[in-house]
């Protein structure tokens, strides 16, 4: 008998490539979403649709009339959301919560499941909707399943760091792309060796369904690429990707400064460093692709690849002052 999933969300950037992955293992998938995005899925016949709003009690409950096996929560973006997603769909085989490496408050080197302390979230927080909350608003979505679980329901939680891939609408990778794509020097800040986790949007997918299957009601799993790279590596493997040659420039705060700038105008800049231990999830049998093949892939999507101006990040401009003054030195 053919398994039904039910995604929560499914239309943008992670839910297309987990239907996919879904379909692909032999789902029927249904899509509860509010319409405000063109489906990619418009012509599977393996896919439905029904429109609602998941804030809304009522079109929540609505949904769970497909009778799904799984849920794999995209948009739940608050803990109430989880509260009541984990009270409608309190008899599925498993109900996946899309969570966030934001939602660790202690910065240790790799952050583990279990070990690695939450942030904290407040009554304000709770209901906020800055960025400024997000890590907070996802950690109380976490202790949500874990309570849910507690009381029986199949409840578990994806964490990834940020993601990347075809379709992503943040847009924050092109700004790499772009600057590979069309200029010789790429101005880098820091030393290079920047280590911000990142994860394939097809690993993510992949780890959704390793999750669902093979997962462990009231457990968090980390996803995350299975070896990171640094900034400076991520820019020469775009480089190969795009088969050019990029002389790789790296700025301090003091040179950066020159032109107005700071480390963290820069798209995947972090500091400190951002790691996720992933082992737990590679013990369900995920099976990631390695950072290469994805990167491959995210370059040949990208709409950056000849465009003349970044969507995100410094002016060339500006980067140029950098380039000057640091050739000076």
């Amino acid at each position: 008998m053919t398994r039904q999933a039910l995604f929560v969300g499914g239309t943008r950037f992670i839910g297309r490539h987990a239907v996919r992955e879904f379909r692909d293992a032999g789902y029927d998938v249904t899509l509860f979403h509010r319409g405000e995005h063109e489906s990619p899925f418009a012509d599977d016949d393996g896919v439905d649709h029904v429109r609602g709003d998941r804030t809304d009690d009522g079109d929540l409950a609505d949904a769970a009339a497909v009778d799904p096996d799984v849920v794999v929560d995209l948009v739940a973006y608050k803990p109430r959301d989880v509260r009541t997603a984990t009270r409608v769909f309190d008899d599925v085989d498993a109900y996946v919560y899309v969570s966030s490496g934001a939602a660790y408050g202690a910065e240790e080197v790799p952050k583990r499941e279990g070990e690695t302390a939450l942030e904290p979230c407040s009554d304000d927080q709770a209901t906020d909707d800055s960025y400024e909350t997000y890590g907070p608003r996802k950690a109380e979505g976490d202790r949500a399943v874990f309570a849910a679980a507690e009381d029986g329901v199949n409840a578990l939680s994806l964490r990834p760091p940020v993601v990347y891939g075809p379709h992503d609408y943040t847009r924050r990778f092109d700004y790499w792309i772009q600057r590979v794509a069309n200029y010789d020097r790429v101005l880098v800040p820091g030393d290079g060796t920047n280590l911000w986790h990142r994860v394939a949007v097809e690993n993510v997918a992949r780890g959704l369904r390793a999750v669902a299957e093979e997962g462990t009601p009231g457990e968090a799993y980390n996803v995350g690429d299975w070896r990171l790279q640094t900034l400076r590596e991520t820019v020469e493997t775009v480089a190969d990707a795009l088969e050019t040659d990029v002389d790789v420039v790296t700025a301090g705060h003091r040179e950066l400064a020159a032109a107005g700038l700071e480390l963290d105008d820069f798209p995947l800049y972090r500091d400190p460093p951002h790691v996720l231990d992933t082992n737990k999830l590679r013990s369900l049998g995920w099976d990631p692709v390695p950072p290469e093949e994805a990167i491959a892939e995210t370059v040949e999507a990208s709409p950056e690849r000849d465009a003349d101006e970044a969507q995100e990040g410094p002016d060339r401009e500006a980067e140029e002052r950098v380039l000057g003054v640091l050739d000076t030195l």
